[in-house]
């Protein structure tokens, strides 16, 4: 039987050159241009070319997107439906997404310069699974009877906060929309959705598809645009009733201080990392850890908040597992992201690039050894590449070791034993993800219980499922995306105290 063939970079590049872009607003059903009729240029920083030109939305905006979110939820048209009802439209939600896997990935791709490979086989089979999860999860999330005297009722249930605004970053587009997206729509809310101005297609094209599964006129709406203008009013509204944030710590906090200037509505943040994975000398298998780690920070270019930034190597291993890290980093140098084969693509843009080298050039001047990379590479192209860069001897005063760069930098640390290797690991503002390697279980235990982390994985990195909760301790932020814990993040609980006695 002939099976049709993969797509080749050549057939990428193809479809990339007649692909519609839409980048508009979406409001109340309907896809607009911005109220002032601004617009910002998307850059791709696989070639630098403008792909389109994209709605910047502002004020005016946001009061027409929040209105008509507000107008949806009151009129019961989504939050007053069965779980039942929500559930199938959310699944019809999920299959469009899986139905236009290569269109949405291929957005994903030019926009943000991940391989084409990783957006097809992760970003988007992932976004889909979280959306189909929480539709499967609503009709079996129960209400309560409290266990009250037998003369008194006290009902505890849940309900729909009202209108949920989410912010959300460039490095995972719809991955992390969807966490947002699911719980805050399967819930019954009206939703707000800002992306990155950095990467926004996916997200202009998503609304489509919310719409064509049956999500209302108003529950679904998308605003591009900066954050200062579109994220800062959605902050700061007063009909805005929750905020899911995913970003920066700087910009975290000041979404607390405009939730205290406005309404105290909800803030939920998801901020910054810089996560320790630690190899101790009993490590069960060195070479599969130094492989590993590569992988833990030079996926997705490094641009990752739980990107294993720092390597904490305990002394009588070191030599060997930097070998293998520095061996694995030149398997993983920048190439096309339209390539199927390209295992790291691009960074997002010129800005965040210019942050990457300014930290590598810090790590030099601070005295740390570069060991692989440090180089722009492929500026003919006229995009945005940095080879795999791995530091030694880095002291953990530097701020390679201290602060998040989200690139493609590893600051690799020596240590002499376990005990201090968790006072390093725990000695950033962050708080994030964390792992350990020993085959002894025992100190598995003990080492994972005393790092302050969220997220710590014994003899792995960054294993995943939608059925566990997602966030960190510290300045990583507060609440969970994921799992079911996910619900009380967009919901309300409520007593209701009935007195039998009459």
């Amino acid at each position: 039987m002939n099976q049709t063939a993969p797509p080749t970079a050549q057939d990428w590049r193809a479809r990339a050159a007649v692909l519609p872009i839409n980048g508009q607003a979406f409001i109340d059903g309907r896809y607009v241009d911005a109220a002032s009729g601004a617009t910002f240029d998307d850059v791709t920083p696989i070639d630098g070319r403008v792909i389109a030109r994209v709605a910047s939305t502002d004020q005016a905006d946001v009061e027409r997107a929040v209105a008509a979110a507000r107008r949806a939820f009151d009129s019961g048209a989504w939050s007053r439906q069965p779980p039942r009802e929500r559930k199938r439209v959310l699944q019809r939600f999920a299959e469009l997404i899986l139905a236009h896997r290569d269109e949405l990935a291929l957005l994903e791709t030019l926009d943000m310069g991940k391989p084409i490979s990783d957006s097809l086989a992760v970003d988007i089979p992932a976004t889909a699974r979280c959306i189909a999860w929480y539709a499967e999860a609503v009709d079996k999330v129960y209400d309560e009877v409290a266990p009250t005297a037998h003369d008194q009722l006290a009902l505890i249930t849940r309900e729909p906060i009202g209108v949920v605004a989410a912010i959300v970053p460039w490095n995972f587009p719809l991955i992390m929309a969807a966490w947002k997206i699911g719980p805050a729509l399967a819930a019954g809310n009206s939703f707000v959705l800002k992306p990155s101005e950095k990467s926004p297609l996916s997200a202009i094209r998503l609304a489509a598809l919310a719409a064509e599964a049956g999500i209302p006129d108003g529950v679904f709406n998308v605003l591009p645009g900066y954050g200062h203008t579109a994220g800062q009013a959605l902050a700061l509204h007063m009909d805005v009733d929750c905020i899911g944030f995913t970003g920066s710590t700087r910009t975290g906090k000041l979404m607390l201080q405009y939730s205290g200037q406005s309404n105290m509505k909800r803030v939920w943040l998801e901020c910054g990392g810089k996560s320790p994975n630690i190899i101790l000398a009993d490590c069960p298998d060195l070479d599969r850890a130094a492989a590993t780690a590569a992988g833990a920070i030079f996926f997705n270019q490094g641009e990752m908040c739980t990107a294993a930034s720092r390597l904490i190597v305990e002394a009588s291993v070191r030599d060997r597992v930097l070998e293998k890290v520095v061996e694995a980093s030149r398997a993983m140098q920048p190439g096309d992201p339209l390539d199927p084969a390209t295992r790291m693509g691009a960074i997002v843009d010129e800005i965040q690039t210019r942050t990457v080298l300014g930290y590598i050039d810090s790590g030099r001047s601070e005295g740390a050894s570069v060991l692989a990379g440090g180089q722009r590479v492929r500026e003919q192209t006229g995009g945005c590449y940095i080879e795999p860069t791995v530091f030694a001897d880095v002291q953990t005063d530097m701020r390679i070791a201290r602060e998040e760069i989200f690139g493609p930098v590893l600051a690799a640390i020596t240590v002499q034993d376990a005990e201090e290797a968790v006072r390093v690991g725990n000695g950033v503002e962050y708080g994030l993800a964390a792992a350990v390697w020993t085959r002894d279980i025992g100190k598995a235990h003990r080492i994972a219980k005393a790092l302050r982390a969220g997220m710590v994985y014994v003899n792995c990195y960054d294993a995943d499922d939608i059925t566990v909760p997602f966030g960190g301790f510290k300045q990583s932020g507060i609440g969970r995306d994921k799992s079911l814990h996910a619900f009380d993040k967009y919901t309300e609980l409520k007593t209701t105290w009935i007195d039998l006695s009459q």
